[in-house]
């Protein structure tokens, strides 16, 4: 069965449906479906163990996330899909997310998603931490023959554990762990945050981290960021936590790479992608231990 025939027999349509493939999408299939009445946005993706993405937790993610004001509203689930309202606008570039006046409604909506969405979860939902996910990885990795990153390992592990020790004990909220530019979209009106994959509790600090690493914020941009969110200018010790954060935010997104390289039936360039996320690493590390 072809993705599009899986998805012209759900049961949620208003008559024949017009599909179209959506570009973007790391660990889903992506498409626009209209029926007879309106646009749909539809994912197709099965759990990826290797990854720590479990559709359960996605999904009571999205449904959370729309009861808080935060995503389009989760119309049909089933194994493998899940089926969402189209929101009619635009993905964001990362230079969108750089522009100083669009940061109080980018703020606003990261800070919605941290305290507003736990009032609506139901159920068992995950954690994400970024250590965990990054001592799996190097784990996968371990297990694989010559794989991608095995001349680099050994000092990725002794950086994670320097940074996780300098990270010390969190607050915990609601994150998405995952705000790349094309995770937000503009409707003209408002900011929508989409794709929970990755979403769990976490700490608010990791969120802006990966904000800020993903998006190619500069110094004067962490300092407006988290002043923005916590409505206080951050102190050193603040500072160098969320510092902590961008380098692990950088390596867990090599290390998912690598990962892909290995097991991703998805045509990408991952080692090209994994090389510069390190080349990224290595000069926030840098800077880091400066």
């Amino acid at each position: 069965m072809t993705p599009e025939h899986r998805i012209s027999v759900l049961p949620c349509w208003s008559g024949p449906v017009d599909i179209a493939p959506l570009s973007g999408g790391m660990t889903n299939r992506n498409y626009m479906v209209k029926d007879a009445t309106q646009r749909f946005a539809v994912r197709l993706g099965e759990d990826l163990p290797a990854h720590g993405v479990m559709r359960f937790n996605e999904l009571a993610a999205a449904r959370a996330a729309h009861l808080a004001g935060v995503s389009p509203e989760v119309v049909y689930a089933g194994p493998g899909v899940l089926v969402s309202r189209f929101i009619e606008g635009r993905t964001l570039e990362p230079d969108d997310l750089r522009a100083l006046q669009r940061l109080p409604d980018v703020v606003g909506l990261v800070q919605r998603c941290h305290r507003e969405i736990p009032k609506f979860l139901r159920g068992p939902v995950l954690m994400f931490w970024v250590f965990q996910v990054i001592r799996d990885y190097v784990a996968l990795l371990r297990e694989i023959p010559g794989h991608l990153l095995e001349q680099d390992l050994p000092r990725l592990v002794t950086m994670a554990r320097q940074l996780e020790a300098a990270v010390g004990q969190v607050d915990i909220v609601f994150g998405h762990n995952d705000l790349l530019a094309a995770n937000f979209v503009d409707d003209g009106r408002r900011l929508w945050l989409i794709d929970w994959d990755y979403a769990g509790f976490n700490t608010p600090l990791f969120d802006l981290a990966n904000l800020s690493s993903g998006n190619g914020f500069a110094r004067g941009h962490d300092l407006a960021l988290l002043e923005q969110y916590f409505a206080t200018a951050p102190d050193p010790t603040r500072l160098r936590v969320f510092d902590a954060m961008k380098c692990a935010s950088m390596l867990r997104e090599g290390l998912w790479s690598a990962v892909s390289h290995h097991t991703s039936a998805i045509r990408m360039d991952y080692a090209g992608y994994t090389r510069t996320w390190l080349e990224r690493l290595d000069v926030a590390w840098r800077e880091y231990v400066a």
